[in-house]
C-alpha cells in the first residue's frame, strides 16, 4: 500500500438477527473506526437487516454511537423498498440508494469486505 492509499472496509450486513447486529456488526464497525484498524469503515444495510433496523428502536439507539464514531452507514434502496422502510432508514441518517453497482465496484476494486 502506498502512503496515499487508505485502508477501507465494507461491512455487508444482511442478517435479520438482533444479536448479530449488537454483538458483531455494531461492535466491530465502531471499534474498527475508533481504534484506527481501518481508515474508512462503511456499513451496508442490506436485505433483512433493513427491516430489523427500521423497526427496532433499541437497535436504532445502538446505531447512533456507530455513526458518531465515523462509520458511514448506507442501505440498499431496493431492499428497503421491498420491506417498505425507506423513510425510516433515511430518518436515521442513513444514505439509501441502489447499491448493486456500488457493491460490485467495491468487490472488483480489491478493497476489503466482510459479510454478516
Amino acid at each position: 500500500m502506498t502512503a496515499n492509499q487508505q485502508e477501507k472496509l465494507l461491512m455487508v450486513w444482511t442478517s435479520g438477527e438482533i444479536e448479530v447486529a449488537k454483538k458483531m456488526v455494531f461492535m466491530y464497525s465502531m471499534n474498527a473506526k475508533l481504534h484506527g484498524w481501518w481508515d474508512e469503515v462503511t456499513l451496508l444495510v442490506w436485505g433483512a437487516s433493513s427491516k430489523l433496523l427500521a423497526t427496532d428502536a433499541g437497535l436504532q439507539e445502538e446505531l447512533k454511537p456507530v455513526q458518531d464514531a465515523g462509520v458511514r452507514v448506507i442501505a440498499c434502496k431496493a431492499c428497503a423498498e421491498k420491506f417498505g422502510v425507506v423513510p425510516e432508514l433515511e430518518d436515521l441518517g442513513i444514505e439509501v440508494f441502489y447499491t448493486g453497482e456500488f457493491l460490485t465496484d467495491w468487490i472488483k476494486s480489491g478493497d476489503k469486505y466482510i459479510t454478516f
